[in-house]
């Protein structure tokens, strides 16, 4: 377990009784990530994150307040690559409450991310962020992560598409 802000937060193992605020921590996530098509049923969320605790190669770690109330959230996912047999840590998830204390609150728990990455053994971590998650891009800068990926997208103007959205003329930049 690890206290950061005067003792304020601590981190430690997810588990159970903390399924109900994870699963919202997952929806934030989702929202920020896929907008309207976000997967938001609070019971979906809450399955996969109980398939996952306490399994092995699976690191799930829990911030927070002195009342014991969860005020953030991390979840990596041990991986293989497929062609060196080289064993990581994929970021699947981390979220902070709003608060005056989210960016201490997500340091702490990004440090204790690495903190037990390393004692899983893993050489490395890699993870996702949407474009617009300036936070979260400045939190993986901060540790050291660098960008190493970028994925573009490009969406039909069909009933799902997003052209429209971003160019009110519906043409392409």
């Amino acid at each position: 377990m690890t206290a950061a802000g005067g003792g304020r937060h601590r981190i430690r193992p997810a588990g159970e009784r903390d399924l109900d605020a994870i699963a919202r921590f997952e929806i934030a996530i989702a929202r920020a990530s896929f907008g309207a098509d976000a997967i938001t049923d609070q019971a979906f969320h809450r399955r996969r994150v109980a398939a996952a605790l306490g399994r092995p190669g699976e690191i799930t770690l829990v911030a927070e307040d002195q009342a014991g109330a969860p005020v953030g959230w991390a979840w990596v996912t041990e991986r293989t690559n497929s062609l060196t047999g080289d064993r990581y840590g994929n970021f699947r998830s981390l979220a902070v409450a709003d608060g005056p204390d989210r960016g201490p609150v997500g340091e702490l728990l990004m440090a204790e991310v690495l903190r037990a990455a390393e004692s899983a053994g893993f050489d490395h971590l890699t993870g996702k962020v949407h474009a617009a998650n300036l936070g979260m891009r400045a939190l993986y800068r901060a540790f050291g992560f660098s960008a190493t990926h970028l994925t573009m997208e490009w969406r039909s103007a069909g009933p799902r598409g997003i052209r429209g959205e971003n160019d009110p003329g519906g043409q392409p930049p």
